[in-house]
């Protein structure tokens, strides 16, 4: 036993893994041996590859170089984070965090559809929801916030109403509207009955009538009495807020029917009313928007222009509408005569530049509008409410824009030559944007809870790309299993390979060790492997 030990310890074979050493070692090892350690690594493998891929489904980001960043890089010599340039970066991001929460916030559609007239219809002709329930509970608490106030309890049938807003069931609603209307003229009772029981625009039209009949009645009370009190002035804010809403369906009621004139001039007024009243839900209903869409009908692009100077502010928060519609009337001014082919050769002229520049703005904000332009993805009914620079917002511009997009000739070919340039401008990843804040990250999640993704893709921005270490394990899984595999089917001829690769691995080592115990003195060298 003592010679053997001695032998083992020798200088040379066996303490720093000697050619003789490593084959005796790899001899002892059977076939088993090699499918347990292959069919292991690919069980782990496989393991932390469905954890990341879960991982980056919800959280859009790998765990490994999540932590890797977060934990890793400050011990292997990172930024001090107690550093002020530090300081005033995390500031930055606190703000630009701020704004993407800000502008993730859900808006109520200012072009939404009427649910009896327009979505049931769609429902009854393919059998399919147009939409979601969260979609549908916001315009339940927008209908409550809008229509109620604390001191309905004293008319008995705007506690009905009040009821009625929270009810979930369309017939029950639609029952305790009937139940209000019979004790007397409500003005909320006739505006759940036009949106969701009238299966027409001119049935809806004629029950908003009644509505703003009741509601200029319970306005002009209220005005009277709004100084007498709290209650008195909350009941007079939401009287307000009844008559503006009655007074944009029944303006949108007659765009629909052919009336875009006399529309026009309902929103005009809607819009000077607003300026006057200070109610912080008045500029909820974003009622130039509607006004943008009926002009551009009667192509008065001089009026649309006019309107555009007035809200297209620095100050004002943007949407589709605003940008995409001034990107469209510089595209109006050289549309028709744009060539690609002459401006490649002769270089842009300053309103070409004007209007591709527009078009950047544009696609910038909304990235997701110019394949429903183009046609490129089909589009679905509009939700209720949207989500700024989001899909669903691009689904509702241009499900009521298209059409005057294709009136203008060449517009939608500027578009299509022009569009996908603005991605070149915009840093990746979009830790900064370029004329407005960077895109947020939280889009997807509410775009997914607002449209139908039963027939509808949702439309996403940034493409997300697999993280390295995804494919990494992936591509370690499946090597693993394969060799599992066949070290199972011919284990004699994998125990050859594998003797053969550790050989050549360690080949190097083996040459480095021959060098050194040539050099070093045989008694030096045994006092080390001793030690």
């Amino acid at each position: 036993m003592k010679v053997q030990m001695s032998h083992i310890i020798a200088p040379g074979p066996a303490m720093f893994g000697t050619e003789s050493s490593l084959s005796m070692f790899l001899n002892t090892l059977t076939p088993k041996f090699y499918v347990a350690l292959t069919g292991t690594s690919s069980l782990i493998s496989g393991l932390i590859l469905i954890f990341e891929w879960w991982y980056f489904r919800k959280y859009g980001t790998s765990f490994i170089e999540q932590v890797s960043v977060s934990h890793l890089r400050p011990l292997l010599g990172g930024v001090d984070s107690s550093s002020p340039s530090n300081s005033n970066t995390s500031n930055g991001d606190a703000d630009s965090n701020r704004q993407s929460v800000s502008e993730c916030k859900v808006w109520r559609n200012p072009l939404n559809l009427f649910r009896g007239a327009e979505y049931n219809r769609y429902t009854w002709v393919t059998g399919r929801e147009p939409l979601t329930y969260y979609d549908m509970n916001l315009s339940a608490q927008d209908h409550q916030t809008f229509f109620t106030c604390d001191s309905d309890h004293l008319r008995p049938a705007d506690a009905i109403m009040q009821k009625a807003w929270r009810e979930r069931n369309p017939q029950a609603r639609i029952s305790a509207a009937h139940e209000a209307l019979e004790l007397e003229d409500c003005a909320t009772a006739y505006i759940l009955l036009a949106e969701e029981e009238a299966t027409t625009i001119m049935e809806a039209e004629r029950l908003f009538k009644q509505a703003l009949k009741a509601g200029e009645g319970c306005y002009r009370r209220s005005q009277q009495l709004q100084h007498h009190g709290t209650q008195y002035e909350a009941q007079h804010r939401r009287d307000t807020n009844v008559l503006v809403y009655i007074k944009r369906r029944l303006a949108m009621c007659s765009r629909k029917l052919g009336r875009t004139r006399e529309a026009v001039k309902m929103m005009r007024d809607l819009c000077v009313f607003q300026l006057m009243k200070e109610f912080p839900l008045l500029s909820m209903f974003n009622i130039h928007e509607n006004l943008l869409e009926s002009l551009l009908e009667l192509q008065n692009y001089a009026d649309v222009q006019a309107v555009l100077a007035k809200y297209d502010d620095i100050s004002l928060p943007k949407s589709a509408t605003i940008c995409y519609t001034a990107a469209l009337l510089k595209a109006r001014a050289v549309s028709d005569k744009f060539s690609p082919e002459a401006a490649s050769r002769r270089g842009l002229s300053t309103a070409e530049m004007n209007a591709v520049e527009a078009i950047h703005r544009a696609v910038e904000f909304n990235p997701h509008v110019p394949k429903y332009l183009l046609e490129m993805k089909s589009l679905i009914l509009p939700p209720e409410h949207i989500l700024k620079r989001g899909d669903s917002e691009a689904i509702a511009y241009a499900f009521f824009h298209l059409q005057h997009w294709k009136r203008v000739e060449g517009a939608l070919n500027l578009l299509h030559c022009t569009w996908e340039g603005t991605f070149r401008m915009i840093p990746y990843p979009l830790e900064k944007g370029h004329l407005f804040y960077p895109y947020p990250i939280c889009t997807e999640t509410a775009d997914r809870e607002l449209l139908p993704t039963v027939f509808h893709e949702v439309s996403v921005y940034p493409k997300k790309e697999l993280p390295f270490f995804i494919l990494f394990t992936a591509g370690l899984c499946s090597f693993t299993a394969m060799l599992a595999l066949l070290t199972h089917q011919f284990p004699e001829l994998m125990g050859v390979f594998a003797k053969a690769f550790l050989s050549t691995l360690f080949a190097p080592l083996n040459f480095i060790m021959e060098k050194v115990e040539s050099i070093l003195p045989s008694s030096l060298w045994h006092q080390l492997t001793r030690i």
